[in-house]
């Protein structure tokens, strides 16, 4: 054998060895994103997560989720510092990451502080959930400007100020859930304007999921049925709540985990095939 055939062998079995070592990362731990071109390697311990409005209901089951699937997470609110800070150490205590961070998100500038933060704090952002909202019930003729307003400030606006900022930052592989409603589909009376708050994110959602063409992150609505959050229950009646729950195929409210699975699912390996939809997590009850 020549010394250029003895050269060449040993080049072909260092790269195999190469390729063998590679297979033996597990995809649990190993995520390769594009950026500017060149490969990068990204462990499970250093991917984070944001999630607005996540000091209780399905954004705190989100967090706390998230963070159990190994993402270091952002927990956001308004004005309860201590509920957000409740979230952070029981994400601490399982030996999570969390920081709390405050921003109103129908405020384009504290949208961008809250990003700010999360960067920070962790180097960066591969998924976003856009959560936070509100909802005003009346009929048309009794529906107060300053609730329709408030309504669309933080469900519409605010979800385009952080869909937008997600957008920009966001990286390459990452996801970006926004959460509708199912009521879009249901169109109870009293619930017309929050109905159409609900609606514009998956538009949003479906729109902001080709605009990313070619970078790999997908971009979903998620439509919650009635869960058991003071969003749901609260001014409604022991005999209003029934009336949902008998509507359901469960035959019950569902819970915040029940949403919060749906959503690690989505930002999961294998949820990156999903993109641009809108996932109805009701229970059946449409």
């Amino acid at each position: 054998m020549s010394e250029k055939d003895t050269l060449t062998g040993q080049t072909h079995l260092i790269s195999r060895r190469r390729l063998l070592a590679a297979a033996l990362v597990t995809p649990a731990v190993l995520r390769a994103t594009v950026a500017g071109g060149a490969a990068q390697i990204q462990t499970s311990k250093s991917r984070t997560a944001l999630v607005t409005g996540s000091s209780r209901g399905i954004g705190a089951a989100t967090a706390k989720r998230l963070a159990r699937d190994g993402f270091a997470v952002t927990v956001n609110y308004v004005q309860n510092h201590a509920l957000a800070a409740g979230v952070v150490r029981e994400i601490e205590a399982a030996d999570g990451r969390a920081i709390s961070v405050q921003a109103d998100v129908s405020d384009p500038r504290a949208v961008r502080r809250l990003f700010d933060a999360h960067d920070s704090a962790f180097g960066g952002i591969d998924v976003v959930v856009s959560n936070a909202g509100i909802m005003r019930l009346a009929p048309f003729r009794e529906m107060l400007d300053a609730d329709f307003e408030r309504m669309v400030d933080v469900n519409q606006k605010g979800s385009f100020y952080v869909m937008r900022e997600a957008a920009r930052r966001v990286r390459d592989g990452g996801r970006i859930i926004t959460l509708s409603s199912s009521i879009t589909q249901l169109r109870s009376p009293t619930y017309g304007p929050y109905a159409a708050s609900k609606a514009a994110q998956e538009i949003f959602a479906n729109v902001l999921a080709k605009e990313l063409e070619g970078r790999h992150i997908s971009v979903n609505a998620i439509a919650p049925g009635v869960v058991n959050t003071t969003l749901f229950t609260d001014g409604k009646t022991h005999q209003q709540i029934d009336g949902f729950v008998q509507r359901t195929p469960h035959k019950r409210l569902g819970e915040p985990s029940d949403i919060a699975d749906v959503i690690s699912a989505l930002c999961g390996r294998d949820g990156a095939w999903i993109n641009g939809q809108t996932v109805f997590a009701n229970g059946g009850i449409v």
